[in-house]
């Protein structure tokens, strides 16, 4: 038996575009629904969702069998529970609310094992099949891959920095929460924020380093990769499930000539 294989870590080191769905409703049914999509990636989330390692767990491995790379991102850059989702078979980690190269150096570090890192030891967990990888210990780190997400003004101050820290695989913009560090709370499409996004990508792209995003609206979506990011959540369970819902209402409603 060998350690699985980084499909999205590789894919992202070979340049390749890789489009993805954000998943927030937390259910396995659900994701395997997604994997079977044809997508290069879904992103699981805990920060903004009750899901729990548990959670995580199921939806692991609903998508197993799929092909489909799955990202997941903890609730906070923190050590311990970034070590339940590794236990449990992340191998992909999206890391929030990165300011600094500092506390992207945190986020790699809860990823390796000592003397590297700080991550905990155990070699029975689901991500070292139970026991039945003797070498996962020496081997996991190769297979991880740390994504940072920059939400602030701040971090975009430090952009460089962080990027350039050893272990950082690809850097991920966070709109939401950038519009609101911005002054323009609820408005990521705000030129001012745009501009700043753009701009991201450009010095991202200038050191090298993979850039990632999210939009839920198609021809923002598309001009994000022509702006040079490479992987992208074009968009998610919840809004998929209600914006298909309302369109199905209206459709109804105005075909019975009701408001």
């Amino acid at each position: 038996m060998n350690l699985p294989k980084n499909h999205f870590k590789a894919a992202l080191a070979r340049g390749e575009r890789l489009i993805g769905l954000w998943s927030a409703l937390g259910s396995p049914v659900v994701a395997e629904i997604l994997g079977d999509g044809g997508y290069d990636w879904i992103a699981l989330d805990t920060e903004h969702t009750p899901s729990e390692p548990a959670d995580i767990l199921a939806q692991l491995q609903a998508v197993a069998g799929s092909g489909t790379s799955v990202i997941a991102r903890p609730a906070w850059n923190d050590a311990v529970l970034i070590k339940r989702l590794l236990d449990v078979g992340v191998q992909t980690m999206l890391v929030p609310y990165v300011q600094n190269e500092a506390e992207a150096r945190a986020a790699v570090a809860a990823t390796r094992y000592p003397p590297e890192g700080v991550r905990g030891v155990t070699g029975m967990g689901r991500a070292a099949r139970y026991g039945r990888l003797p070498r996962y210990l020496q081997q996991a780190a190769a297979e991880i891959a740390v994504i940072v997400q920059i939400e602030t003004k701040t971090a975009l101050d430090n952009l460089e920095a962080i990027a350039s820290v050893p272990g950082v695989d690809a850097v991920f913009i966070g709109p939401a929460d950038l519009s609101a560090s911005m002054g323009h709370l609820g408005n990521p499409g705000h030129t001012e924020v745009q501009g700043a996004i753009k701009d991201a990508a450009a010095r991202l792209n200038a050191l090298g380093r993979p850039a990632g995003i999210l939009s839920f609206d198609p021809p923002q979506a598309q001009q994000f990769f022509t702006w040079g990011f490479q992987f992208i959540a074009v968009g998610a369970d919840l809004t998929i499930l209600t914006r298909g819902m309302a369109d199905l209402l209206t459709h109804f409603r105005s075909a019975n000539g009701e408001n």
